[in-house]
């Protein structure tokens, strides 16, 4: 039987007493249940854009990352646009939806915030998880009290119906869905008519080649971590609730008390290559918004959740160690990346020194996601330092002040 607990813990965040007690608690009788031997690794992520959207952004995800473009899923009010790397990788379901008039609970959970109301279909959904047996996980988690849709909710809401999918959580406002598939076997989605979009096709090839020709096919490697952002009175329970919806342990916490935020991991019991089943990260403020006058510091993260929403924020991917043209492999990606207009946050910061360099891109006007490049150097085992997860918050910070000013703008 897999020990959740058996994993050296990292960081310098001290977690309360009442954490502490619940994550032996439930972790034990996670494992004591079977569920950490029949979940396994994330089979796929799914996002949705808003109409007319979704196009643009496979062209970009095809530039900016190593997803290649498979397939397009019709279903009444949706295209789903399956794109896959292999089957070691989680694939990517970017979801259109057809009709600007088209409401539901996902649309809802942007319309209250003033940037996420701006893109009002535009939004990170949530996990899929592949598992041995959907039958025992389903009915051990409804036992734990976890609730997940009914297949009419599914059917409405043009959810694969292969699936049993939870609903959203109150802490992330994300979803997790489980399908059971055997090693080797294919993914399937049961999303609707399947085709091969020629404009999808079109934008797809063209970025391809781009990324081919400037030689960045080989440096830009699968999901390293997917990074969620939470109101910090909330950072604990969704450490937690995910703990207990995934096969999942923690990592470790570490705090940011320049930027008034945390930045906690967790990670796959079962494969230790985050490629294959990428982190999950929480960054939560330390101190709610409404004390930051006492303490006269920022607080981009709580700003960042006021704004958009418990939400995704950034998608991270690993940049192969090594150097291109005499300069580390993640610079030259950045700089040829930026060569065709797209932009990032700050300049790549880090070191080989330090053991890794990292960089965020501006957040996607398609999905509002950012992209995050991280190199490793030698055997530098972690996801940050310090100082680089100060800077890449302050600057996510600023572009989103200049978001929220213009969503404004736009209301006025």
């Amino acid at each position: 039987m897999t020990t959740s607990l058996n994993f050296a813990r990292q960081g310098d965040k001290s977690n309360s007493a009442w954490f502490e007690e619940w994550i032996t608690r439930l972790l034990e009788d996670r494992d004591q249940s079977g569920l950490t031997e029949m979940i396994h690794e994330i089979d796929a992520l799914m996002i949705t854009v808003d109409p007319s959207c979704s196009v643009a952004y496979i062209a970009e995800l095809s530039l900016m990352t190593p997803y290649h473009y498979l397939v397009t899923l019709e279903s009444e009010s949706h295209y789903t646009h399956v794109l896959r790397i292999d089957l070691n990788s989680p694939d990517l379901l970017v979801r259109e939806v057809k009709d600007p008039n088209t409401r539901g609970i996902f649309r809802s959970l942007n319309e209250v915030y003033p940037i996420g109301a701006h893109k009002p279909n535009s939004r990170y959904m949530g996990e899929i998880l592949r598992v041995t047996n959907l039958h025992s996980v389903v009915e051990t988690q409804k036992r734990r009290e976890v609730r997940f849709f009914s297949q009419d909710q599914l059917r409405k809401l043009e959810l694969p119906g292969n699936m049993a999918v939870v609903k959203p959580s109150p802490y992330t406002h994300n979803i997790v869905g489980y399908w059971e598939r055997a090693v080797g076997e294919l993914r399937v989605y049961a999303l609707g008519i399947s085709t091969i979009r020629d404009d999808v096709n079109r934008v797809y090839h063209e970025a391809k080649e781009l990324q081919e020709k400037l030689g960045l096919d080989e440096l830009i490697l699968p999901i390293d971590h997917l990074a969620t952002r939470i109101y910090s009175q909330n950072r604990e329970v969704a450490i937690l609730e995910y703990l207990t919806l995934t096969s999942y342990y923690y990592w470790g916490s570490y705090d940011i008390v320049d930027q008034n935020s945390s930045t906690n991991v967790t990670k796959s019991v079962h494969y230790q290559d985050e490629r294959r089943s990428p982190a999950k990260v929480f960054t939560a403020a330390n101190h709610p918004y409404f004390v930051n006058y006492l303490l006269n510091g920022a607080s981009p993260t709580e700003n960042f959740v006021r704004n958009y929403g418990p939400r995704l924020h950034h998608i991270a991917l690993a940049v192969h160690d090594g150097e291109t043209a005499g300069q580390a492999n993640i610079d030259y990606v950045v700089d040829e990346i930026r060569k065709q207009g797209k932009q990032f946050l700050l300049d790549v910061i880090g070191s080989k020194e330090e053991g890794l360099k990292q960089i965020f891109s501006s957040a996607s006007e398609h999905s509002s996601l950012i992209i995050e490049y991280v190199q490793r150097f030698g055997n530098f085992a972690g996801f940050f330092t310090k100082k680089n997860v100060a800077q890449l918050t302050h600057a996510a910070g600023v572009e989103e002040q200049l978001r929220l000013l213009q969503a404004q703008a736009a209301q006025s």
